[in-house]
């Protein structure tokens, strides 16, 4: 009896684990389609034809049981769901000769913005103007044979996954190393779900461009050559659509070496190698590419790990407004941990006008060892202020200058109206802990600015502001220099801060 019982819990277990590897009910097995799995053969016709199978039913998931799959272009269709099992591996061949990725298609505009954000067929996955997929799975999207840069004269591929126009989306559990250009373009995708992902990539990760009703959470992406989550509002489409409906909340990113998130060795030996040669990027943000503009938009319970800080920027003339960042911690931080910018670049149709940063409430922000060159930096452009911006119960510990940042001090940064939104590129700054210039109603409170080291500058430095209330303020006193400098302001209100009241100058 004891050995009946025995055999038919083997016979049980035997069957659990065989169904653990089976494909989902009703699935296609892309092995089942000529797929072999073994990191030499090209499978990209077998996973395609798995696909179109999938579609001619009516839809189902496609299946990639354990293996190496070597492919080029994977064309969605419409009710797809691709499945990739633990220890399966999409592998973005290199191109030989002509014969590689599809070709990027003919752009709807490709005036205002790089050539990357403007064709998307040339990708290892894509999709355009479908509904309901998705992509899931433990398994790995690996963008070997994906190029990080711009056009080519062979048949590359620039990005892990690109989808235009799609509709009812969802990106979940899988791992993405070195995803190209872009681990993830999205382009005027509408209600957008990506969850659990683990990126380690060698330029952008996810990029949200004109999209709406988004919902990002529980992802680590470590990007040190470029954005980890970057929400933008490009003119890709031919005409300019929000980024509007957006959460991210439990995400961690970072600018670690390339790979090294995955192989949980977090190296930092790279930071020469970035591209602007600025330091690793890693960061979430708002822009470049702002036609559109950005509303009602929330993030919370994110970590940042030696990367650049929160960048919120509008410069092509859309709006940016009503935006709420709650719980946020920074560690190792390699310029401004926030950086709000609106300016007048205008990489944009004739005739387009400046846009607008109002509505912007920061809170429950912790940063240690951020970088003193740049400050945290708030600014408008003359004419143009931010407005209605609260931030509060914020701690930032900035680390000393060396001694060639501080010998490149200025006494005021540049407008720099129409260059590029990045702190590094408007030099160091006056002030070591908060800069605000061309701003109109702002609100500190409960703020603490810590020195962890020698400092001769200000804490913090207004310029051309209208109502300014600095509400239980404290900030450590760097030599002689005043705490607080105040140029051009109107309708100031210190409370609860005696400190500032004693060291202000009007200079």
């Amino acid at each position: 009896m004891l050995q009946r019982a025995v055999l038919l819990l083997l016979l049980l277990l035997g069957g659990l684990r065989n169904a653990s590897a089976a494909p989902p009910a009703g699935g296609f097995n892309i092995r089942d389609f000529g797929a072999r799995g073994d990191s030499a053969t090209l499978d990209t016709d077998a996973i395609n034809r798995a696909i179109a199978a999938a579609a001619k039913a009516g839809g189902g998931t496609v299946y990639f049981p354990a293996g190496t799959y070597r492919s080029y272009s994977i064309r969605l269709q419409s009710h797809i769901s691709l499945y990739l099992d633990q220890g399966a591996v999409l592998l973005a061949a290199a191109p030989v000769g002509t014969t590689g990725y599809d070709a990027p298609e003919p752009a709807d505009n490709d005036k205002f913005q790089d050539f990357g954000h403007s064709h998307w067929h040339n990708s290892l996955i894509w999709g355009e103007k479908l509904m309901d997929i998705s992509i899931l799975g433990p398994g790995t999207i690996y963008g070997q044979g994906l190029t990080r840069e711009g056009p080519h004269q062979a048949p590359v591929g620039n990005k892990a996954i690109a989808l235009k126009l799609c509709r009812n989306v969802m990106l979940k559990d899988f791992t993405v190393r070195q995803g190209g250009h872009f681990a993830l373009l999205a382009t005027g995708v509408d209600n957008l779900t990506i969850d659990n992902l683990k990126l380690d990539t060698n330029r952008d990760g996810l990029d949200i461009d004109g999209c709406q009703n988004v919902r990002i959470s529980n992802c680590t992406v470590n990007s040190p050559w470029d954005d980890a989550i970057c929400l933008k509002s490009s003119f890709a489409l031919g005409y300019a659509r929000l980024t509007e409906n957006v959460t991210i909340t439990n995400c961690q990113v970072s600018g670690f070496d390339r790979g090294s998130l995955l192989d949980g060795t977090y190296r930092r030996n790279e930071a020469a190698l970035v591209p602007d040669h600025e330091g690793p990027t890693g960061r979430i943000k708002f822009g470049t590419e702002s036609n559109g503009g950005f509303r009602n938009i929330a993030i919370s319970n994110c970590v940042f790990t030696y990367c650049r800080g929160l960048a919120l920027e509008t410069v092509d003339g859309g709006l940016l407004e009503d935006v709420t960042i709650s719980n946020i911690t920074m560690r190792d931080v390699t310029n401004s941990p926030i950086f709000l910018r609106l300016s007048s670049r205008l990489r944009a149709p004739a005739g387009t006008a400046t846009g607008q940063l109002r509505r912007i409430n920061i809170s429950n922000v912790t940063v240690y060892n951020a970088d003193a060159r740049f400050a945290t930096l708030l600014s408008g452009v003359p004419g143009h202020p931010i407005e209605d911006v609260r931030l509060s119960n914020i701690s930032i510990w900035y680390r000393p200058l060396d001694a060639a940042s501080a010998a490149a001090i200025q006494k005021d940064l540049p407008e720099d109206e129409k260059g590029y939104p990045e702190p590094q590129k408007l030099g160091v700054g006056p002030a070591y802990g908060f800069y605000i210039r061309h701003a109109k109603n702002i609100e500190l409170s409960n703020m603490n600015i810590y020195l962890l080291g020698a400092e001769m500058r200000p804490a913090l430095m207004l310029t051309d502001v209208e109502g300014a209330r600095l509400q239980n303020v404290m900030a450590d006193k760097a030599g002689a220099a005043p705490l607080l400098v105040l140029r051009g302001v109107r309708g100031l209100e210190v409370a609860n801060s005696e400190a500032l009241k004693k060291s202000t100058s009007t200079k």
